[in-house]
């Protein structure tokens, strides 16, 4: 029994199904990560019978992604402070409308799944928490007074806003065009796709990566170099929960020497150059690292140490340490402390590999990722419209080379470039392809994405 027990993660296990013991066991559970593993109903066997009192009455988060549920359960309902719910990538037809009844649901992640409703679906991929649910209130398609009183509500917008703009739909168009552009390069037509191996014994250390290239960026424009980085400190704090959920590198692709193994080395035998610092062994820079936290406690007298140095701890016990390591064998990433000085993004920097690891799930590295290219994008935009071009950037300004590019050229102009990285296993199996298909979905409100 755990009677204090607030988080609980399986995830990544072999897991088939799990008892209603548990809801004894563990009274106070707030959340429950069951991602990765062969689970094939939900809620399944987690609720008690009827009658053995309240299940998990502070149950708030709930993940079961990449699993083989076939089943999601009206009785989900029964799980009274669910405010989060993720089964993305399993193996749901249809979703229940008892969905509608669970009263705190705020998030919930149906991607991946291959629904028989085509218009849910589509609500799905788009994230549409709210209207998902809605729409399951309303009974579905064509059904419900619901549904129908709120298409109706719809077109009289679209009749008034149509009237405003002279009848022709322009409004549509220029909100259409307002939006990010973004154009997916497959693997198929890109002549040297890049390629990320992963080694078997990451496996048990950080297993979750997701890479892809980003090309047409404009960096060199006043601040905009300072803004990227800030962008990304403020994800890391953020959607990434200080790194422990995710961790975001990024690094010149000019810089990279391909091809690139995701791999586990040793504390005393990795070596980096980290950001900023001269090369050490991983386990040294982890010492100076903790020492430096501690120093910054002491300085404003907390308790416990706060900020970006809580993700030291996620090390703490392994006895390898995950890192990228390039075709020359140099460590551009280690994720999750540091990037490497090699692959360092400049001024001049035009075109990223981006990468995205986790302990947690895979799904997490692809949200990260699709927000990561959001951001990038509206930096982007941001950086041509404003015109920066008188500001000063911590790197130097020699490193921006003479000349300017034409308006017709600049990156604003063209749509940035997503190329699709591979994820495979040292026998060449696929594990992951970014962006796929169904990637970005989260962010299409404020994408467009060429395909």
């Amino acid at each position: 029994a755990f009677p204090q027990l607030r988080s609980l993660n399986l995830s990544a296990n072999r897991l088939r199904e799990l008892g209603p013991g548990l809801c004894r066991a563990a009274p106070q559970l707030q959340e429950l990560l069951l991602s990765g593993n062969r689970l094939r109903a939900l809620p399944g066997g987690l609720l008690p019978l009827a009658g053995h009192g309240a299940p998990f009455p502070l149950l708030s988060r709930l993940e079961a992604a990449d699993n083989e549920v076939a089943e999601l359960g009206a009785d989900i309902a029964a799980l009274p402070a669910l405010k989060s719910l993720d089964v993305a990538n399993n193996q749901l037809r249809e979703l229940p409308s008892a969905l509608a009844d669970c009263p705190r649901l705020k998030e919930a992640n149906f991607r991946g799944n291959q629904l028989r409703d085509k218009r849910l679906e589509k609500m799905v991929n788009g994230c549409q928490t709210k209207a998902i649910l809605e729409y399951l209130r309303a009974g579905g398609r064509g059904k419900g007074k619901a549904e129908s009183a709120r298409e109706e509500v719809r077109k009289k917008k679209r009749e008034k806003q149509q009237k405003k703009d002279g009848g022709d739909g322009e409004q549509d168009e220029v909100e259409e065009a307002s939006k990010l552009l973004v154009k997916v390069l497959h693997v198929t037509e890109n002549p040297a796709p890049l390629v990320v191996k992963v080694s078997p014994g990451i496996k048990d250390i950080r297993p979750f990566i997701v890479c892809c290239v980003l090309k047409g960026v404009n960096l060199k424009p006043g601040n905009a170099l300072k803004r990227f980085l800030s962008m990304q400190t403020k994800l890391h704090e953020d959607i990434c929960e200080r790194r422990t959920a995710a961790t975001i590198a990024t690094h010149d692709l000019q810089l990279v020497k391909a091809p690139l193994i995701y791999d586990v080395e040793p504390p005393d035998e990795l070596k980096i150059t980290p950001l900023g610092r001269k090369e050490i062994k991983a386990k040294d820079l982890l010492r100076q690292l903790h020492l430096e936290a501690e120093e910054q406690r002491k300085q404003k007298k907390r308790q416990n140490v706060s900020g970006l140095h809580k993700y030291l701890q996620l090390l703490d016990g392994k006895e390898n340490y995950p890192c990228l390591v390039d075709a020359e064998g140099a460590v551009i990433s280690f994720p999750p402390i540091t990037n490497s000085e090699k692959t360092k993004i400049r001024k001049d920097t035009r075109d990223l590999l981006l990468e995205v690891t986790s302990d947690t799930s895979l799904q997490i590295c692809k949200d990260v990722m699709d927000t990561l290219i959001l951001k990038i994008a509206e930096l982007n935009r941001s950086t041509l419209e404003t015109k920066e071009g008188s500001g000063s950037d911590t790197e130097s300004d020699a490193l921006c080379g003479p000349g300017s590019l034409e308006p017709s050229q600049q990156p604003g102009h063209l749509p940035l470039v997503v190329e699709q990285v591979r994820v495979v296993d040292m026998d060449g199996n696929l594990k992951v392809l970014y962006p796929s298909k169904t990637d970005l979905a989260t962010v299409s409100s404020l994408l467009t994405v060429i395909r």
